[in-house]
């Protein structure tokens, strides 16, 4: 019953993650959600700076602190490990949701692109980086990088298989594809608003200062092979010559 607990419950983890993402996208393109970026009633502008700075904040100060080394260890006391990865992604879910809920738009213009090609141009970028997103996710272990996998295996009772070091497609000019598909995303707009500019901004901080973390923890992990692998490949942004 305790294995059949875990898998039901990183599926209904999995779900809440689909949901989350896909609500995503619609936020940040201002269509389909009920809420969005740039939709809703808008407060006194400090008051929508504090609120909505300090709800990235808490996303970005979950999203990093569970994904810990040390943390991960001290978790594992607590849940399962099987459930860990699950319990990652459903509290990551949760966070973005109560974001969605609370997010306080500020309407003011930065940049509107009037030029259809143009405008063209950034919609095809901000769909580039989704794509990006998702692909990178399974080019690596889709299943497993969301609790699936782990709590599946629980459930036949198979063993999953150490992490390996693997560098596969996008992974061998870009060091984080993953967070470059976020970039892409929250940036190509033809349409800025400064509440938009505020999301993309603390987001591009908290990746940049989150790559850091997460590099600090591969190197303990992979030692030499990641740092062979840092050499030769571009953290974010491919460039000409380094390849692996």
């Amino acid at each position: 019953m305790a294995r059949l607990f875990a898998a039901l419950y990183g599926v209904v983890a999995y779900s809440f993650t689909l949901v989350a993402l896909l609500y995503l996208v619609g936020f940040i393109g201002n269509f389909v959600v009920p809420k969005s970026i740039d939709a809703g009633a808008s407060g006194p502008l400090l008051q929508s700076v504090i609120v909505d700075a300090a709800l990235i904040a808490l996303f970005a100060i979950q999203h990093s602190l569970m994904a810990r080394q040390g943390f991960k260890r001290w978790w594992t006391r607590v849940v399962p490990a099987s459930i860990e990865r699950s319990t990652y992604v459903l509290f990551t879910s949760l966070v973005l949701l109560l974001l969605y809920w609370q997010w306080q738009p500020i309407p003011a213009s930065v940049w509107t692109v009037h030029n259809t090609v143009a405008a063209g141009v950034l919609d095809g970028i901000f769909w580039l980086g989704w794509a990006v997103l998702v692909a990178s996710t399974f080019l690596i272990n889709h299943f497993e990088l969301f609790g699936l996998s782990q709590v599946f295996a629980r459930l036949f009772g198979k063993q999953l298989s150490d992490p390996t070091f693997r560098t596969p497609l996008l992974y061998r000019y870009v060091r984080h594809p993953i967070y470059l598909g976020v970039l892409l995303a929250v940036w190509a707009t033809p349409s800025m608003t400064v509440g938009h500019l505020l999301f993309a901004g603390m987001i591009t901080s908290y990746i940049l200062i989150g790559i850091q973390l997460e590099e600090r923890d591969l190197v303990k992990q992979f030692g030499d092979q990641y740092r062979r692998y840092r050499q030769r490949a571009s953290m974010l942004i491919p460039l000409p010559g380094r390849r692996a």
